[in-house]
């Protein structure tokens, strides 16, 4: 049984909750087909949603993943159209992704940049970049060894899902038993203890931005090779949704505490909404404003919880 904490209760209730709904009220959710989809739809999110926790935990956002995503999905498409071997297509797009998010810790480390400034100007950056390079145009005339992974394929399709699974047991297991794992959380609580303790700070948060980098990439190539084109563009609001389901999942947004089970929580949760409204009948009009409620109340949680805990530990002490 996976371990739910108190963090993560939240969303593993919300979910609960939603499904039983569903359950209730549209059981055509639970169809193998429909289910089989929205799996699909949200494997990718997931292995950027891992990345983006790992963002978090250092006490920063990368709001360039859902740039990182589109921009690398775009490279291995075009790769893989002019010959080069899939796999070292698949690569190469990756190691893009991770190569962005190395400048982007860079210039938060070097030159103590915000994060969230230095992500939006490469968001701009690359969807400009991106924009100029292809006029908005797809990829089109992918080889069939590109499209294999779930373009009408049930052991590719098994396959995506099963890389999504696997980036996230990989990244929960480091965060657990790995030095680099712990050593996230701890720059994430409070840099300069961690510094103290003989951790470089720069060198953790130079590690998440890149190691976000790479994930974001990998998702990207995985997503697109799922369709018959590489849209020419990126997506818009993948970022949004990626910190939310973070937050969402028990993150704090200052750092220093999350895990990969509270985000998948997030990721099933938030994902799972839209689809569910589909079912009961309610105009998806309504997912954006539903989501923002659940994330004002997840943030909500994690700051007023504390503070009245501290409010009320003098008094306490004081009686």
């Amino acid at each position: 049984m996976i371990p739910v904490g108190r963090r993560e209760r939240p969303a593993a209730l919300g979910l609960a909750a939603l499904l039983l709904l569903l359950a209730a009220a549209a059981p055509g959710f639970y169809a193998p087909a429909a289910l089989r989809d929205l799996l699909l739809a949200n494997a990718a999110l997931l292995i950027v949603a891992a990345g983006m926790t790992l963002v978090v935990l250092v006490g920063h956002i990368d709001v360039s993943a859902g740039a990182i995503f589109g921009v690398s999905a775009v490279i291995a498409g075009a790769l893989a159209r002019e010959g080069v071997p899939v796999p070292v297509a698949a690569l190469a797009a990756a190691l893009v992704g991770a190569g962005i998010g190395l400048v982007n810790g860079l210039l938060v480390t070097r030159l103590a940049l915000p994060s969230i400034v230095v992500t939006l100007a490469m968001l701009v950056i690359l969807r400009d970049a991106l924009r100029w390079t292809t006029d908005g145009a797809w990829i089109r005339d992918l080889p069939a060894s590109f499209q294999w992974f779930g373009l009408g394929q049930d052991a590719g399709r098994l396959l995506v899902l099963a890389a999504a699974a696997l980036v996230v047991a990989a990244v929960g297991w480091g965060l657990r038993a790995l030095a680099a794992g712990r050593a996230l959380y701890a720059v994430g609580s409070d840099a300069e203890s961690a510094r103290v303790l003989g951790i470089d700070p720069h060198r953790v948060v130079l590690g998440a931005f890149a190691a976000a980098g790479l994930l974001s990439g990998l998702a990207g190539v995985l997503n697109a090779s799922r369709f018959a084109e590489v849209p020419g563009t990126i997506p818009n609001g993948l970022e949004l949704e990626v910190i939310a389901a973070v937050v969402v999942g028990g993150a704090a947004i200052t750092g220093g505490r999350g895990s990969m089970v509270g985000t998948a929580l997030g990721v099933a949760l938030l994902g799972a909404i839209g689809t569910g409204l589909t079912y009961l009948g309610v105009s998806a009009y309504w997912e954006r404003a539903l989501q923002g409620a659940i994330i004002l109340a997840a943030i909500l949680v994690d700051t007023v919880g504390p503070v009245r805990r501290r409010a009320a530990g003098p008094a306490a002490g004081h009686a």
